[in-house]
This record gives structure tokens, C-alpha cells and sequence, in this order.
């Protein structure tokens, strides 16, 4: 077994413009955000971003980096709407396919299995077939039902993040939901996993149940170390989501200005002064009386 791991820079070396990239988690939890953010440091664009999605896809589209997005959401949880995702949506400076959760989920799983498509009853008598009219029923050779047949999505590229990892690309979730990643990873050509913490592998089931182990390493390209790497969402049980940073990204969103401020403070920075600029916000809101 070889030594899969790299640096959040090596990653984002093997990503090109114009690919199709999967990013696991959901909404504002357990989000692959180093990785996302160290997208943001190239110039990537035309991208197609597959997401539960939450501040990835708002980011992305707020640095022009996308041209389609696919998903069955895109929230922050505790905020509704990503507010820059938003305005690609309502400016069109984006492409969607909206699915049904469920829909989205089979084609997940039938691009994983190699399969051009799923049947699936999610979506049947729904605005979704409307929103997306090149999807097509097709009927049961068994009976007279008839179902949506939901194409497979094959990414070029996943990104997920888990709680912890050994050097071969094994993943582990300790939190309470895999939010689908092991789809992400089994679809894509190629999966890039970040983890809280890099362990030896006998120390990925030494104190929790094997089914924990989410991700084979047979998925798995690179493995980062990460600490925080899924900031400022959750990553159960090492952090909960940081709804103090989350509501500044909000509230910067709301002009140019406050947004060109963020992205100085937070974005045009590597990942240790991403980590220093937080610190620093939490302190001056500790001192202030919790306001960032």
C-alpha cells in the first residue's frame, strides 16, 4: 500500500478548468472548505460543481470559478440560502440542473455503479421534470409502473472531507451522517480526501466500529492532513459549524465592498493565515462581547 498523502497545494495542481467536480458533504456540514478555498487560489474556471451544496458552491460562484451547478440543494443550514449562490441564480450568470434529493442521490449511485442511468420514483409528477426537460421516464419491463430514469453523473474529480485518514486514502467518519460521500469518491475518476487528522491505520477502528470506515483507499488519489479543513462548517464530533463566522460571510455578501474586505481578510490568503484570520475574529468578538 503506497503513501497517497499531498498538500492542499498538490491538489489543486491536478484540477483543470472546465472539469466536473463533485464536493461531499451537506449544506454547511463536514464541507471540504481548505480544499475549496485552495481552488480559489488558481485560476480555474468553467467549472461543473456536484454538491449537497452550501458555502463551496457560494464561493466558487462568487469567484466566477463555475459555469453549471447540479444539486439538490444548496443551503448553510442555519441560514437558508447562500447568498452568493443566489445571486448566480438570479443574475443566470450560472447554468443549473435542480434535482429532487432522492433524484440526486440515484444518479450519484448510478454513476458510481458505471451505470448510464437509474429508475427512480422521486420527481415523478413534480416541477423537476419541468425544471429539467431533457430527463426522461422509462417504463418497468415487469409491471406498468413507470419511472424517472435519472442519469448517471460521473465527476472527473471529488473532494471530500472526513474526520480522519491514514496515509493509504482510508476515511473515516465519526460524526452522525456519511452524507453520501462514498458516492462522491466511487463516482469520480479520481478522489482527493482531506482529514482532520492523518492516524495510523489500526488506529481507524481501535476505538470505533469498523463501519465507520466510510472510504476505501481504492477511491482514494490523495489524502490531506487538513486541521479545521472543513471550517466554518460543522465536522461532528471535532467542531460544530461556526455560526459567528458564518452569519460575517453572510452579512459580507450583502455589497462589493464588505465582500471585497472578506476575501482580503480570509480568501486571498493561504490556508495558515485562513486559520490566523479566524483567530483573530474570534478574539476580537470575545473581546467585544461575542459580536465578530
Amino acid at each position: 500500500m503506497r503513501d497517497k498523502t499531498m498538500s492542499l497545494a498538490d491538489v489543486s495542481q491536478q484540477i483543470e478548468s472546465g472539469m466536473t467536480i463533485g464536493i461531499g458533504g451537506w449544506g454547511s456540514r463536514r464541507k471540504p472548505m481548505a480544499l475549496v478555498r485552495e481552488l480559489l487560489r488558481t485560476d480555474i474556471k468553467d467549472l461543473t460543481v456536484v454538491s449537497f451544496g452550501g458555502p463551496d458552491v457560494g464561493l466558487l460562484c462568487a469567484a466566477g470559478r463555475v459555469r453549471r451547478v447540479v444539486y439538490g440543494f444548496v443551503s448553510l443550514d442555519s441560514i437558508p440560502l447562500d447568498p452568493h449562490f443566489r445571486a448566480a441564480r438570479e443574475n443566470g450568470s450560472v447554468a443549473t440542473s435542480e434535482y429532487d434529493e432522492g433524484m440526486f442521490v440515484a444518479a450519484l449511485r448510478a454513476g458510481a455503479s458505471r451505470l448510464s442511468f437509474l429508475p427512480t420514483r422521486a420527481g415523478l409528477e413534480s416541477d423537476v421534470m419541468a425544471m429539467n426537460p431533457q430527463l426522461r421516464t422509462v417504463a418497468s419491463p415487469y409491471d406498468d409502473d413507470v419511472y424517472v430514469a435519472v442519469p448517471g453523473i460521473r465527476l472527473d474529480v471529488s473532494l471530500i472531507h472526513l474526520n480522519r485518514g491514514d496515509i493509504h486514502g482510508n476515511g473515516q467518519y465519526l460524526g452522525p451522517d456519511p452524507y453520501f460521500d462514498d458516492l462522491f469518491a466511487m463516482a469520480a475518476d479520481r478522489c482527493y480526501l482531506s482529514v482532520e487528522r492523518i492516524v495510523d491505520t489500526a488506529e481507524l477502528t481501535a476505538a470505533a466500529p469498523v463501519q465507520s470506515l466510510l472510504v476505501s483507499r481504492l477511491f482514494v488519489t490523495g489524502v490531506v492532513e487538513a486541521p479545521s479543513g472543513a471550517h466554518f462548517t460543522s465536522c461532528e464530533p471535532d467542531y460544530a459549524r461556526d455560526e459567528p463566522f458564518q452569519a460575517a460571510y453572510a452579512r459580507a455578501a450583502r455589497d462589493e465592498q464588505s465582500w471585497r474586505e472578506f476575501t482580503e481578510r480570509f480568501l486571498a490568503v493561504d490556508d495558515a493565515g485562513y486559520q490566523g484570520a479566524v483567530e483573530k475574529l474570534r478574539a476580537s468578538a470575545a473581546a467585544s462581547g461575542g459580536k465578530p
